[in-house]
């Protein structure tokens, strides 16, 4: 039985909390996930939602937020202290790496949010898509490039967008196991332009996946489907089920 938690990045269920973001909630907890992954708070305050979360059980695992800066860590700060986070994930497009120099400049920025982060007592990790996962003209695999230029960041690895683009998922946990607080466990066909299944529905080799993590670093499973071809609210249970069921996760229920 995995000893890691399960949580659920909020982008997941976005169409459902606009309408209602405090009974999505409920459900995430009714259903057993543990932890949730904030995406922007729907108009509720810090507070509020702070106080829901109490109340249901849950605990915010992490929160993605605009690329912290000398600007706005001081607001990210008090935001994320008052929903007990303490873990921001940001991340960029395809063109903040498509070449050596634009690869530099991202892992600069990311140096930069990682420190910030550091000084007002966050870590800081970026979260990768398929992009990530080209090579420079010197065959280095970008993901590879960021993590030894951003000394200071952390991965969010996204498991599904690593296989999209041509690398092994779990060869990629293995490598980089002592970066990786937080996994993004997402499922589909693993290919580009085509929508995500519950996971354990798709082709990845999800417990080789969760296997190859280090269990004392990576501190949260966190469910994503970016678009799904089924109903949304029963993909997300039914991938809460298929973790928790085979021991791959640990969920509250």
């Amino acid at each position: 039985m995995s000893k890691i938690p399960i949580s659920i990045q909020l982008y997941t269920l976005r169409e459902e909390a606009a309408k209602d973001f405090p009974t999505v909630l409920k459900m995430l907890s009714d259903t057993g996930y543990i932890g949730v992954e904030f995406a922007g708070l729907h108009g509720h305050s810090p507070k509020d939602i702070a106080a829901l979360l109490t109340e249901l059980n849950l605990v915010g695992s992490s929160a993605h937020v605009g690329l912290p800066t000398p600007e706005n860590i001081a607001e990210l700060a008090d935001i994320q202290g008052t929903l007990g986070i303490t873990r921001l994930v940001s991340g960029f497009g395809p063109d903040d790496f498509k070449d050596l120099d634009s690869v530099k400049k991202s892992a600069d920025l990311f140096q930069t949010a990682a420190s910030l982060c550091k000084e007002n007592g966050l870590t800081f990790a970026f979260h990768n898509h398929d992009w990530e996962f080209n090579r420079l003209e010197d065959g280095r695999l970008i993901y590879d490039v960021v993590l030894e230029l951003a000394s200071d960041a952390f991965s969010e690895l996204d498991v599904y967008w690593a296989e999209v683009g041509g690398s092994d998922p779990a060869d990629v946990v293995a490598k980089h196991s002592s970066r990786l607080p937080l996994l993004h466990i997402k499922d589909g066909p693993a290919v580009k332009g085509k929508n995500m299944t519950a996971v354990g529905s798709g082709t990845l080799n999800i417990p080789a996946i969760i296997g190859a993590t280090d269990t004392d670093v990576t501190k949260w499973l966190v469910v994503e489907l970016d678009a799904c071809d089924t109903d949304m609210v029963q993909a997300v249970k039914d991938s809460y089920s298929y973790l928790v069921g085979n021991g791959l996760a640990s969920g509250a229920k």
